[in-house]
């Protein structure tokens, strides 16, 4: 098949094209914001769930129930994929007693649902139903039906699934986020589901890694240097906190602050050639901060405070800490 190049548009016809598909697709998610009563019925039964979400889909909308699925699980939702195509080769097998089924079909008409709902109905396994076809026979075999409102795609054809399936993709979404909370999942919970990457640093706090106690590199502000570079030595984090009696931090002495002063430190104090007023956390900061200010302020060490009114020492994060959780 050739296709016949189109004429060359200005930048200008680019951007309305681009704006206008947008518009489309923006139009259409806020008229489904409206959600009805049986969003709160699809919650409840999802929620009440014994076994699993089965998330059915085909083409388009199967690409997205395989998103949602991942989004389920990732926030407290077990759940599986099931590919309308494949059921008829051997995947009914995942539909089980105590599951709920969830289908996908913008047309509502697409022929191997026929199967996976006939299934579900010997199983006494309930429906869910996203469509914008009402009549169609998965809105009349449906349990609870999630209506997608009548909008245009985005596509200038109006055939190619573009409105309709980021319809279903905020829909879905929005039932995983609302179980999410009906749970009542802590950061501490995802983070179980999200060790590493960009979510891994921001739901990990700094307190579940950080070195403390006898680990920490503490010297007294009036120390020698010698006591100072040994205690650096010893601990292995190429840092010593100068501290008071309380434990509260007055300054740190680095490998560079050595470096710097070399010619000073006989005789020095390490409380002559700390560095006051250094870079720190406070209990409770993410991985996240702590990658940030230690790469902001290219260093390899960074001290955690009880809390920065009182500023006494409660750990040490180490750039290797990270690179160990995989997410430095």
């Amino acid at each position: 098949m050739s296709f016949a190049p189109a004429p060359n548009p200005d930048d200008d016809a680019v951007i309305e094209m681009g704006r206008r598909a947008i518009a489309t697709e923006a139009e259409a998610l806020w008229s489904l914001a409206h959600v009805d009563q049986s969003f709160a019925e699809a919650v409840s039964l999802i929620r009440g769930t014994r076994g699993r979400l089965i998330v059915c889909g085909l083409g388009k909308s199967g690409h997205i129930a395989r998103k949602l699925t991942a989004t389920f699980v990732a926030t407290g939702t077990p759940a599986l994929f099931l590919h309308a195509g494949e059921a008829i080769h051997g995947d009914l097998g995942v539909l089980m007693r105590g599951d709920t089924l969830l289908i996908l079909s913008n047309s509502g008409d697409t022929r191997e649902f026929g199967v996976v709902i006939r299934q579900a109905e010997g199983l006494a396994i309930p429906i869910i139903a996203i469509t914008s076809n009402v009549r169609s026979a998965i809105a009349l075999s449906a349990d609870i039906l999630l209506a997608l409102p009548a909008k245009p795609e985005a596509c200038p054809f109006g055939s190619t699934p573009t409105t309709s399936t980021t319809m279903m993709l905020a829909l879905g979404d929005a039932l995983a986020v609302t179980l999410l909370q009906l749970r009542g999942l802590s950061p501490a919970d995802l983070l179980v589901w999200h060790p590493g990457g960009r979510l891994g640093l921001d739901l990990l706090p700094v307190d579940r890694f950080m070195h403390h106690g006898e680990n920490l590199p503490f010297i007294a502000a009036e120390a020698s240097m010698f006591e100072a570079i040994h205690t650096i030595s010893d601990k292995g984090f190429g840092i010593a906190a100068v501290v008071n009696d309380q434990r509260h931090l007055l300054g740190v002495i680095s490998d560079g602050d050595i470096r710097r002063n070399i010619h000073a430190l006989p005789g020095a104090t390490a409380g002559e050639i700390m560095t006051s007023q250094p870079r720190t956390l406070v209990r409770g900061a993410m991985a996240r901060d702590a990658l940030a200010t230690m790469s902001g302020a290219r260093i390899t060490s960074v001290f955690v405070l009880e809390d920065e009114a009182a500023g006494e020492v409660a750990g040490l994060v180490h750039i290797h800490d990270l690179l160990r959780l995989g997410i430095g």
